[in-house]
């Protein structure tokens, strides 16, 4: 690997995480996530593999938490997969940026989603639990202190499985998004965050070596990681 990929550099700083970055081009970006994310995050193999299997009875209305929604798309997402396979799905989203809830607020969603803006913390003070916890793209914005603390937190959330979904950092990742990006979404920070993005982001290595006992690092291809608990095996 390349010398400027051989480590994370968590020095980098995305675009979008500046409080004064410009508005417009904010929800731009986010309305682009939704573009992104169904060509790239792979969510329904996801859902087919990890989260469907744990939802045998299409009588009963399982829980989600998406942790950081950004622009919305994945909470969406994961209502559309669930009413395909017949699985009643309430799914409370939560962010702490709050240009992220105006957006959403302006958007037309299901009723089952809630967005809040509030930290994995004050749901664990208000004694809550969900059936299934999930992130997208967030791993990579954390330090490995912070990420850990995370994943021991939402170990305290989910009753039967976490999926924190992200990219893995490569130098074929890194010169694939470069090329493709290079005259699509304009008027975004997705290509400027996105190679931002890999850099920071993690290998699978890396991401095991820290990872808390119950968790486990896992390859998604293309260029995807998964950091996986699975609660029902701990039972």
């Amino acid at each position: 690997m390349p010398l400027f990929l051989r480590n994370r550099n968590t020095r980098l700083r995305e675009i979008m995480d500046d409080d004064n970055c410009d508005l417009q081009m904010l929800e731009r970006t986010y309305q682009n996530f939704t573009v992104i994310n169904k060509l790239l995050s792979g969510w329904e193999r996801v859902f087919d593999e990890y989260i469907k299997p744990l939802c045998p009875d299409n009588s009963q209305t399982y829980s989600l938490l998406d942790i950081g929604f950004g622009g919305g798309d994945i909470p969406v997402l994961m209502h559309n997969l669930a009413k395909k396979h017949g699985i009643q799905l309430n799914i409370t989203a939560i962010e702490l940026d709050e240009r992220a809830l105006k957006y959403v607020q302006k958007q037309s969603f299901p009723v089952e989603i809630n967005f809040r803006i509030v930290s994995e913390q004050t749901l664990i003070d208000e004694e809550k639990q969900f059936d299934f916890v999930i992130s997208n793209h967030l791993m990579h914005h954390l330090t490995e202190n912070e990420l850990v603390t995370l994943m021991k937190n939402t170990s305290r959330l989910a009753t039967k499985c976490i999926i924190f979904n992200d990219l893995s950092r490569s130098i074929l990742a890194w010169m694939l998004f470069n090329f493709l990006t290079l005259f699509a979404f304009k008027n975004s920070f997705i290509r400027t965050d996105g190679l931002r993005s890999i850099r920071r982001s993690f290998t699978a290595s890396e991401l095991q070596l820290l990872s808390p006992n119950g968790w486990s690092a896992r390859s998604l291809f293309p260029f995807r990681l998964l950091a996986i608990c699975d609660k029902t095996e701990m039972a």
